[in-house]
C-alpha cells in the first residue's frame, strides 16, 4: 500500500473555511472527489493540501499516491507520472505508451480508494491522464493557475488568499515563539502586515529571527518598511528560500505581452483597476488587453477584485515593480491622463452648465453617462484612482494634470462631500495652478476649497481663500470674481451679519448680469432670497425665489431654489404651499444621485411637519435625513442629530421654532 504523501506541514495556521469546504465536499461526493487549489506562489497551496489529506487519511484505506508535477521547473510528462504510479502499485512490467500506462492505472484503481495529491501541476491536459477510475478516491491538485478547464471534469475550486493579520501573528508566533513575539507585540502586528499574509514570507523572517535569538522584531520591521528593499529583506540566502525567487518562477514562463501587463499596471496610481484603465496604461486595444488580464488572473498574478476590476497583492505588486521597464513613466502619464478625461466626462455630466476652465472640457461628451446619478457614481467608485492619480502626478511635477484633475473632481465633492480628499485635492490642485500660471485656475479652485472650508465651519480660513480670489479675480475674470461675492456673503450669513451678506450678494448678481451668465444670475439671486428669509422680509424673499426659478435650468439647480421657496412660504405660515413644493423637491433631487441633497429636502420636510405638529412624521423625516450621511462626516448630520434629540425632549410642548442659525442648504451646493 502506498504511502507516498509528504509530511504534514508542522506549521499550520488558519484555513478553517478551506478545510470545512475540503471535508463538505467529500462527505456528500457521490463520484470522484477532484479539487483544483490554486493561488499565488508561497501562498501556502501545498500545506493546506497536505493539512487535509493528513487528517482524512483513514478514509483513504488503499494509500496515498503523490507527484510534483513541476510546473516551474521541468514540468512532469503524464507518461512518467503513470511509470511511477503503477511502479508503487506494485506494477513489475510498465507498458510502453501513455494510452497502455493510463488504461492500467484506471483498472488497478477501479474498485479501491486512494488519496493522489498532484502538485504544483502546469496544466489540465497534465492533470487528465492521471485521475484514478474509481469513485472512491479523492484526487487534489495544487497550482500557481486556476485550471479552470478541469470544471468539465467536475472539479471543485479553492483560491487560496493571504493570511488575516491575527493568523499571520500566529503562525509567526508559532515559529519565534509567544514570549519573544509578546514583548514586541505592535512591532509583531507590523511585521505581519508588511508580510502580506504570504506563509513563505512569514516563514523567512521567521527563520531569521529564530537563527538570530537577540535580532528585536522593531529591527526587522525597519528594513522591511522601504518597499524598494522589502523583497530583498525576504530573502534568506541560498536562492529558492526567498520570496522573489518564487515570485520569479511564475514571471519567467509569462508571454512578453502578459509581462508588460504586469510590469507597467503594478504601476497603477490606486489599489484597484479596471480593463480600461490597463489599456489605456499600456497604449493598447480594449479586447486584447482583457485576454491578457484574465490569463493573469488564471495564473494567480492578479486578484479579480471584482466584474472587470483588478488588483495585485502586496508583494506581487512589489515583485513587478522590480521587473526594469523603460516605458513606466509613459505608463504611468498614461494613467493619470486617463482618469483626468473620464473625470471631465463624468464631471459635465454630474452638473451640467456649470462653468469650468480645464482645457479638456471643451470636447468632453457628457451623454457618455445616462444620467447626473450615474456619473456622479462613477466618480464616487473611482474616487480612490482620481485621488492618487492627482498625488501621482504631483510626485512626477505633471501640475498641469494635478490642478486639471482637481477641477475635474468638483461635482464630487460639491455633491458627495469627502472633506479630507476635497481639502487635500484643492490645496495641491491651487500651487499646481500658480506654478502654471494658470490665475483662473487658481481663481476656481480656491473658490472650491474655501466652499469646504465654509462647510466645515471654519470661516476665517473660508474668508482668506476668498479675499485671494478677489485680488486675482480683479476687473477681468468676472465669473471667479462673482462666484467669491457670493462666497463672501455665505460667511457673513453665517456669522449672522445679513445686511453685509446681502450686499455682498446682490453685487453678485450685477456681476453675474454684467457677465450674462443666465445660471450664475438665477443662483446669486436664489441666495438674495435665502437671506431675505433669514431677515424676516418674507414677501419680498418670495418674490426674488419665483423669479430665479425661471432663470434657472438645471433640475438640481430648479430643485434647491424651490426648496428655498418652500421654506419662505412656510415661515409665511402658507404650509400646505410649503408642503406640495417640498415633494416636488425631494423626487427631483433624488434623481440626481445627490444624497445631501436628498437630505437637505427631507429635513425641509421635517420642518414643515413639525410645524404642523405632525411630530412622528417629523421624526421620520429627520431620521432618515440622517441616513443620507450614512458614516460620512458632515457637520449637518449634527444638526439632525439636535433636531431629534429636541424632538425627543419636547414631543408634547408647544410648536418649536425654526432655528435660524443654519439652515439645510446652507452649505454651498451649488458653486457658480
Amino acid at each position: 500500500m502506498p504511502q507516498q504523501l509528504p509530511p504534514a506541514p508542522r506549521l499550520f495556521v488558519s484555513r478553517a473555511g478551506e478545510l470545512t469546504e475540503l471535508d463538505r465536499w467529500h462527505e456528500r461526493a457521490d463520484h470522484q472527489l477532484l479539487v483544483v487549489v490554486s493561488g499565488p506562489g508561497g501562498v501556502g497551496k501545498t500545506s493546506l493540501a497536505l493539512r487535509w489529506l493528513h487528517d482524512t487519511r483513514g478514509q483513504f484505506p488503499d494509500g496515498q499516491l503523490y507527484v510534483d508535477l513541476g510546473a516551474h521547473a521541468q514540468a512532469a510528462q503524464p507518461d512518467d507520472v503513470l511509470e511511477w504510479f503503477l511502479g508503487a502499485l506494485g506494477v513489475e512490467v510498465v507498458p510502453p505508451t501513455l494510452a497502455q500506462r493510463q488504461a492500467l492505472f484506471r483498472s488497478l484503481t477501479a474498485d479501491k480508494s486512494f488519496a493522489v495529491l498532484l502538485d504544483n501541476a502546469a496544466s489540465a491536459a497534465q492533470v487528465r491522464p492521471l485521475l484514478p477510475a474509481s469513485p472512491s478516491c479523492a484526487v487534489v491538485v495544487t497550482s500557481r493557475w486556476r485550471l479552470s478547464p478541469l470544471a468539465m471534469d467536475g472539479a471543485r475550486f479553492i483560491e487560496v488568499d493571504p493570511m488575516d493579520l491575527r493568523d499571520s501573528v500566529e503562525l509567526l508566533e508559532r515559529v519565534v515563539g509567544e514570549p519573544r513575539l509578546a514583548v514586541e507585540a505592535d512591532a509583531a502586528r507590523e511585521l505581519a502586515r508588511l508580510c502580506g499574509g504570504m506563509p513563505i514570507a512569514l516563514g523567512v523572517i521567521g527563520a531569521r529571527l529564530s537563527r538570530r535569538p537577540r535580532r528585536t522584531l522593531a529591527k526587522e520591521v525597519d528594513e522591511l518598511s522601504a518597499e524598494n528593499r522589502r523583497l530583498a529583506g525576504l530573502d534568506l540566502g541560498g536562492g529558492a528560500t526567498s520570496v522573489s525567487a518564487v515570485l520569479d518562477l511564475s514571471y519567467v514562463e509569462l508571454p512578453s505581452r502578459q509581462a508588460r501587463l504586469y510590469r507597467l499596471t503594478s504601476w497603477h496610481p490606486g489599489i484597484s483597476f479596471g480593463v480600461e484603465a490597463a489599456a489605456a496604461m499600456l497604449a493598447e486595444d480594449v479586447g486584447e488587453v482583457e485576454d491578457d488580464l484574465d490569463d493573469l488572473v488564471e495564473k494567480n498574478l492578479l486578484i479579480e477584485a471584482g466584474d472587470d476590476r483588478f488588483r495585485f497583492h502586496d508583494l506581487l505588486r512589489l515583485h513587478a515593480r522590480g521587473q526594469d521597464d523603460a516605458e513606466r513613466e509613459e505608463a504611468v502619464h498614461r494613467g493619470v491622463e486617463f482618469y483626468l478625461d473620464k473625470a471631465v466626462v463624468a464631471d459635465s455630466a454630474a452638473i451640467p452648465g456649470r462653468p469650468r476652465v480645464g482645457p479638456r472640457f471643451k470636447s468632453a461628451d457628457p451623454d457618455v453617462f445616462a444620467s447626473r446619478a450615474e456619473a456622479l457614481d462613477w466618480l464616487d467608485h473611482e474616487r480612490d484612482n482620481l485621488v492618487q492619480s492627482l498625488r501621482v502626478a504631483d510626485d512626477h511635477g505633471w501640475p498641469d494634470l494635478v490642478w486639471q484633475l482637481a477641477e475635474a473632481m468638483f461635482a464630487l465633492f460639491q455633491r458627495r462631500h469627502h472633506y479630507s480628499d476635497w481639502l487635500w485635492t484643492h490645496e495641491l490642485g491651487v500651487r499646481a495652478a500658480q506654478s502654471c500660471g494658470e490665475r483662473t485656475a487658481e481663481a476656481r479652485l480656491r473658490n472650491q476649497l474655501a466652499v469646504a472650508l465654509r462647510n466645515l465651519g471654519r470661516l476665517d480660513e473660508a474668508a482668506t481663500q476668498i479675499r485671494t480670489v478677489l485680488g486675482l479675480a480683479g476687473d477681468h475674470d468676472l465669473g471667479s470674481r462673482a462666484t467669491a461675492l457670493v462666497q463672501l456673503g455665505y460667511t457673513y450669513k453665517l456669522k449672522g451679519e445679513f445686511e453685509i451678506a446681502l450686499r455682498y450678494f446682490r453685487e453678485a448678481v450685477d456681476v453675474e448680469t454684467l457677465h450674462e451668465r443666465t445660471r450664475g444670475i438665477g443662483l446669486a439671486r436664489r441666495r438674495v432670497g435665502e437671506v431675505l428669509v433669514e431677515m424676516g422680509r418674507l414677501d419680498e424673499a418670495i418674490t426674488e425665489l419665483r423669479e430665479c426659478v425661471t432663470l434657472l435650468d438645471n433640475v438640481v439647480d430648479k430643485a434647491r431654489a424651490r426648496m428655498f421657496l418652500s421654506r419662505a412660504l412656510l415661515h409665511s405660515d402658507r404650509h400646505d404651499e410649503a408642503a406640495r413644493l417640498a415633494d416636488g423637491v425631494l423626487a427631483d433631487v433624488r434623481d440626481a444621485g445627490s444624497p445631501v441633497h436628498v437630505a437637505d429636502a427631507l429635513e425641509l420636510k421635517g420642518e414643515i411637519a413639525e410645524r404642523q405638529r405632525e411630530l412622528v412624521h417629523a421624526r421620520d423625516h429627520y431620521r432618515s435625513a440622517l441616513a443620507c450621511y450614512g458614516e460620512s462626516f458632515d457637520p449637518s448630520a449634527d444638526r439632525l442629530r439636535d433636531r431629534l434629540a429636541a424632538l425627543d425632549r419636547h414631543h408634547d410642548e408647544r410648536t418649536p421654532d425654526v432655528p435660524r442659525q443654519q439652515q439645510p442648504g446652507d452649505r454651498e451646493r451649488d458653486l457658480g
